[in-house]
């Protein structure tokens, strides 16, 4: 399969361009905003970050201590040469954090340089009031509650605290969802004894109903969910698993559903049927087609698997612009199980569109592709 070339930096993709000399340096500054306690050496460091992104300086190479140092090394030797502001957006992208990881120190101290904003996020009241109306009407069947999960948990990725366009919608119309597969998707995460990976994406919101899904299928007594977790900071608000069960424990607290919902959790986590699985891959710049073999492995041996957000469709699809409406299955063809895509738009790149969609929204709605309103919830699975 001849793939497009990923999205560059150098402003031929104007978003790619904008991100890299705008964006990212406004969320390193943040943090030293959030953060006013930092030792004198980390604020230079995440001051000097910001200063080479903005003077196209060379995208560094990876520095110790970090336990993904040789999986970065062979990446920077693949983009040997690139400047901020002329790489692969993706790669430069995911350098970034961990250049502010590295910078920040996490690895010596297990700080969170963007603890505050996700703190700020749990402490409102938006995870709950939306966590509490995707769990309204138990008593529906199980099959109904899953199907609803899913929407509520792909509209929960909105709720990106790195990119707070997307983050500030609230509403959902009825055109906002432009795939929507999830009849396709049921029978492999309610049959007997599933086993469903979700590879997750933003804490916060978006975690809360994550969890929820999970825990609907964990209802068969017989199912098994893993949780699929960053094993450092990145893109400000993704998960850790730190941060599940900072969710956890405030569930727990708010009392009502909620304390039913963290109850059920701990359960089945002590049961061993509620795995998390952090991984350096999830970290990385390399696209899912070059996955580590025993990553490869547990993900084969899903029923299915969640694919969460943005950034995970773009590690799907190689970070390229292929043309809407080609098969959802020209990108996840080689993807050994059935394979859920849940992600609101906040980059270009997108397949699987009906005919003729992305031509009379660029007509009408030059930024449908990247503001976050619009969605998709497509599947693949192995047998087409």
């Amino acid at each position: 399969m001849l793939r497009p070339p990923p999205l560059r930096t150098d402003g031929s993709n104007p978003f790619a361009r904008y991100s890299m000399q705008e964006r990212v340096p406004r969320i390193a500054r943040d943090v030293l905003e959030r953060n006013r306690d930092y030792a004198r050496s980390i604020v230079s460091a995440v001051d000097r970050l910001a200063a080479e992104i903005e003077r196209d300086g060379p995208v560094p190479a990876p520095k110790f201590p970090g336990p993904d140092l040789a999986a970065w090394a062979d990446a920077a030797a693949d983009h040997a040469g690139e400047t901020w502001l002329d790489a692969a957006w993706f790669f430069a992208e995911l350098a970034f954090y961990r250049e502010m990881t590295h910078a920040c120190r996490f690895w010596e101290t297990g700080r969170d340089p963007f603890a505050p904003v996700k703190e700020e996020e749990l402490s409102g009241d938006r995870p709950w009031s939306r966590l509490e109306a995707a769990l309204e009407a138990p008593g529906r069947p199980r099959d109904e509650r899953i199907a609803s999960l899913l929407e509520a948990s792909l509209w929960g990725n909105r709720v990106d605290l790195s990119y707070t366009v997307a983050a500030e919608r609230a509403h959902t119309l009825a055109d906002d969802l432009l795939v929507d597969e999830r009849a396709r998707a049921l029978p492999d995460l309610t049959s007997p004894g599933a086993h469903v990976h979700l590879v997750a994406d933003n804490t916060g919101t978006e975690l809360a109903l994550d969890l929820a899904l999970l825990a609907a299928v964990l209802e068969d007594p017989a199912a098994h969910v893993t949780m699929h977790l960053k094993i450092q900071p990145m893109f400000v608000s993704d998960a850790l698993p730190r941060d599940v069960w900072r969710l956890v424990e405030r569930m727990r607290d708010r009392g009502g559903v909620l304390h039913s919902l963290a109850t059920k959790l701990d359960a089945g986590f002590a049961a061993g049927r509620l795995v998390l699985a952090p991984d350096a891959f999830w970290n990385g710049p390399r696209f899912l087609w070059d996955v580590d073999g025993h990553l490869r492995a547990a993900l084969g041996e899903a029923t299915a698997v969640v694919l969460k957000g943005d950034a995970n469709y773009r590690r799907l699809v190689g970070d390229a612009m292929w043309a809407p409406s080609a098969p959802f299955a020209t990108a996840a063809g080689a993807f050994p199980t059935t394979l859920v895509a849940l992600r609101t738009m906040k980059s270009d790149p997108v397949l699987g569109l009906p005919p003729g969609v992305a031509e009379k929204l660029d007509a009408t709605e030059p930024r449908w592709r990247i503001d976050g309103q619009r969605g998709v919830l497509q599947v693949h699975t192995p047998s087409g």
